[in-house]
């Protein structure tokens, strides 16, 4: 599948922009990672555009929120690699992340909505007015944007990048498609 069909597929499951907008960060960092780790770009950027494609018809029921993602990717012939690292995403399932795609997604998905709240607290509402140093100490306030999981960010070391040169690798990445993230 390539980009713009997956946009289309975006466009029937997901209504809510800002997660479209959270769709796209993620795409923005599995791409920015996947050099990094020998991975094709293209499919860890559709992990990460993808990743939340069943959100709106989960949100009520977070336990079924990833499984049905999955379920709708494999009925599009997706490959099993980025079928799987959605699946497993979700850590209410319990599902080991055994590959480096599928720790990538479960540290990326959370590190974009805490660089998107540290920019939206910044006086310029703009992903340029902010650094990895802002990101971080925001980072460090536990009751600052409560809902990106730390843990999760932090399981970056599991890939060998240590939680600030991830944090600057994902601002980054974010930071080039500003103008499409909205910020």
């Amino acid at each position: 599948m390539d980009r713009t069909t997956a946009l289309v597929l975006i466009q029937q499951h997901v209504t809510n922009k800002n997660l479209i907008k959270h769709m796209l960060a993620v795409e923005a960092v599995m791409g920015e990672l996947a050099p990094h780790f020998g991975g094709e770009v293209s499919t860890w950027e559709l992990t990460g555009l993808l990743h939340d494609i069943d959100y709106d018809l989960t949100c009520d029921k977070p336990e079924t929120h990833s499984l049905m993602g999955a379920d709708i990717l494999a009925s599009h012939g997706l490959c099993a690699p980025l079928v799987n690292a959605v699946r497993v995403h979700n850590e209410q399932h319990g599902l080991p992340r055994d590959s480096i795609l599928e720790k990538a997604l479960y540290c990326s998905d959370p590190v974009t909505g805490l660089i998107v709240a540290a920019a939206l607290i910044h006086p310029a509402k703009k992903l340029s007015a902010i650094d990895k140093d802002f990101v971080l100490n925001r980072y460090q306030e536990k009751s600052f944007a409560r809902g990106a999981n730390r843990e999760a960010m932090a399981s970056c070391r599991e890939l060998g990048i240590e939680l600030d040169e991830f944090i600057a690798l994902a601002l980054g990445a974010m930071q080039r498609r500003a103008s499409e993230l909205g910020l």
